[in-house]
């Protein structure tokens, strides 16, 4: 979505992570930590999201907005980015492993952590409001930075799966619709419509069954849901 926006030519290589994909030798030699998503610029390899995101702001010396050359402002965005490892990515997707991926190998989360998990997600969304949006347009100031489209793609897994993050909160509303008007409804389809039809795949049972050599790695993730 950030190199479509940006103009940013790059060639997109799909990995099948519920077939297994990243577990395999071949993708073990571009990231040995079985993760996506890897950025390959020449011999020049990158991992996790928020460092491609910064590395392809620099080199391509993208609008300003986006990861501001002002000092006070540039680490306002980091300052969201470190909070969002910790409080945004382990906790809001858990509903998918809940509700999609352990049905998918047999498992299912006990209702405490769900519902630990539930509580977590409202005192984050309650946070984000607080600290970080307030009364800006956006999580970080008055324009769209890095910190906005991460959210964003984080919030978009629960709410693919029925949960309604935005309901008595109008400030959050309006955050997201003014960073999808931001990104255009094309561009927001065109990326987002995976995730929003999974609830639909996994009722049609169209979502493919992981191979066992993936299973070690999803056993550990659920594991690790508190």
């Amino acid at each position: 979505m950030f190199a479509k926006k940006n103009g940013i030519p790059f060639q997109l290589r799909t990995v099948e992570l519920l077939k297994g994909q990243h577990m395999s030798e071949e993708f073990f030699q571009v990231n040995c930590l079985w993760k996506v998503p890897v950025l390959k610029d020449g011999g020049f390899l990158l991992t996790e999201s928020t460092a491609i995101l910064i590395y392809l702001s620099s080199k391509y010396q993208v609008a300003d907005n986006w990861y501001p050359g002002d000092l006070q402002a540039r680490a306002r965005v980091n300052e969201y980015l470190g909070w969002h490892a910790d409080n945004i990515r382990g906790t809001f997707g858990v509903p998918l492993w809940a509700q999609v991926i352990g049905p998918l190998i047999g498992m299912q989360i006990p209702k405490e952590k769900v519902d630990h998990n539930k509580a977590g997600m409202g005192q984050a969304l309650q946070l984000l409001e607080d600290k970080f949006l307030g009364d800006r347009a956006f999580l970080t100031g008055q324009q769209v930075t890095l910190a906005d489209l991460m959210l964003l793609e984080e919030l978009l897994q629960p709410v693919a799966l029925g949960y309604n993050l935005f309901e008595g909160r109008p400030r959050l509303a309006a955050w997201r619709a003014r960073v999808e008007a931001f990104l255009g409804a094309e561009l927001c389809q065109e990326v987002h419509g995976s995730i929003l039809s999974i609830w639909e795949q996994a009722a049609k049972k169209t979502i493919p069954v992981p191979p066992p050599e993936a299973r070690p790695f999803m056993l550990l993730r659920i594991a690790r849901i508190p």
